[in-house]
């Protein structure tokens, strides 16, 4: 039995993504942003569903807790159509598997849109945790890149990358 579901992101959650801007939770992707930024954050978030381009999704605890954020979006990448997946997880529950859980389940929604092959996430090189969420949601690790995150700053990052037209593994 999973110990997380995701949720559509909600007006609501607010409070969630300015927990999850901390220093030490955004250490690998560039830092916090200013209030002005996470609001605007925040406004994409609730209207992504809209766009038909992806969604975003709060990691939600059997108690209602609200731990957490996982998303997918369309993007282009090496000439191609793919989803990105990105997530964070705020301190106080992390190391219990809730990320590779959300990030199972997130690609059970990105896979059921039958409208790409490829799944792809970029953690920093130097973020052991969320490449271990990539292995063990079953990615393939196809090395290192050159990724700008946040816009207009580039970083080193792994290519992890996860076929979705083939049969679900992981975890």
């Amino acid at each position: 039995m999973t110990q997380v579901r995701i949720e559509p992101w909600r007006e609501d959650d607010l409070d969630l993504l300015r927990q999850l801007n901390s220093p030490d939770t955004r250490k690998h992707t560039g830092g916090p942003e200013t209030d002005e930024q996470v609001l605007a954050r925040h406004d994409r978030y609730v209207h992504f569903a809209d766009t038909g381009q992806g969604s975003m999704f709060t990691l939600v605890l059997p108690d209602g807790t609200r731990a957490g954020s996982v998303g997918y979006w369309a993007r282009e990448w090496r000439d191609q159509p793919v989803y990105e997946l990105g997530w964070a997880v705020l301190p106080a529950y992390r190391g219990r598997g809730l990320a590779t859980d959300a990030v199972l389940a997130t690609l059970d929604v990105a896979r059921a849109r039958r409208d790409r092959r490829h799944a792809h996430a970029y953690p920093s090189v130097d973020n052991p945790a969320s490449n271990a969420v990539c292995r063990k949601a079953g990615f393939t690790l196809l090395g290192e890149t050159g990724f700008e995150y946040p816009p207009g700053r580039m970083m080193r990052a792994n290519d992890w990358r996860l076929d979705l037209t083939a049969p679900p593994t992981g975890s």
